[in-house]
């Protein structure tokens, strides 16, 4: 008889009646069986350098993608021909495999970075068949503690609490969208203070974002938020409830005027 077991998702992809979707395509932590013995780097190891926490903020909108696997598999936000970490400085300096991946391997895993590519272009093709345009909060976080757990933070001024990335998109066209999401993120009362956010300092976008913006001109604002792993220990993943809660809320308070100015650009755009 066939074997029936089928192989656990990978990521996942739902969708609702709103023109936001929010991402966390480096949430996930699994890796799949047959390659989980070749990792020369232990489970921690490979959890310092992913965004874990992020699924968690997705529930502000209806429209979510979520990575469930690692990128150390496939790095759903790097080009193809880079997906696959095969060298050190890949991946920070990291030694990823004992031996080199075998090749049949390596393509399974494109396989699948292939088909998450073409199921999130069908996804965005329905929001913008529906709403002429969007607006997609790209969720990540980044490392600012790289000299050890008890090693000094990286300087504040070059790494702010919330980078956003807003690399290859019509900067001009989207100007009142990342302004409306700036402002209100800034304004935010965050446990008695405002966090620090600022623009293309420290990142600006992926492979992820300007693969968006090149596949729908002008019908895309893709803005990569990455925020400093100043809620959590990034080096035991151990995050503070509190401030997880918190950031969920400071993105839900962009919302409204994210969407007051979407409305307002999308206007504008010949049908």
């Amino acid at each position: 008889m066939p074997d029936s077991r089928q192989a656990p998702p990978y990521y996942t992809i739902t969708t609702g009646p709103s023109p936001l979707i929010a991402t966390a395509i480096h949430d996930g932590h699994a890796v799949r069986d047959n390659i989980r013995s070749l990792f020369s780097l232990s489970s921690d190891e490979r959890l310092r350098e992913e965004d874990p926490f992020t699924a968690g903020w997705l529930s502000i909108t209806d429209n979510q993608i979520i990575g469930l696997n690692s990128r150390f598999e496939m790095d759903l936000n790097r080009p193809r021909e880079k997906a696959i970490y095969r060298k050190p400085e890949d991946a920070w300096g990291l030694t990823v495999w004992k031996d080199e991946l075998p090749e049949e391997l390596a393509q399974e895993s494109l396989a699948r970075y292939d088909q998450f590519y073409a199921n999130v272009k069908k996804m965005l093709q329905s929001i913008a068949d529906r709403h002429g345009c969007f607006v997609i909060y790209d969720l990540h976080t980044y490392n600012h503690r790289r000299d050890g757990a008890n090693g000094p933070e990286a300087d504040p001024q070059a790494n702010p609490e919330v980078n956003l990335g807003t690399g290859n998109m019509n900067r001009q066209l989207w100007a009142p969208v990342v302004d409306a999401f700036t402002q209100s993120l800034q304004a935010y009362d965050y446990q008695g203070r405002h966090l620090d956010v600022r623009e293309n300092v420290k990142f600006e976008g992926g492979h992820f974002m300007r693969w968006i913006h090149d596949t729908f001109p002008d019908r895309s604002c893709v803005i990569s938020i990455e925020f400093k792993k100043f809620f959590m220990d990034e080096w035991t993943g151990k995050a503070d409830e509190a401030q997880l809660q918190e950031i969920r809320k400071a993105l839900q308070h962009t919302i409204a005027p994210v969407l007051a100015a979407r409305e307002q650009v999308c206007k504008t755009l010949s049908p």
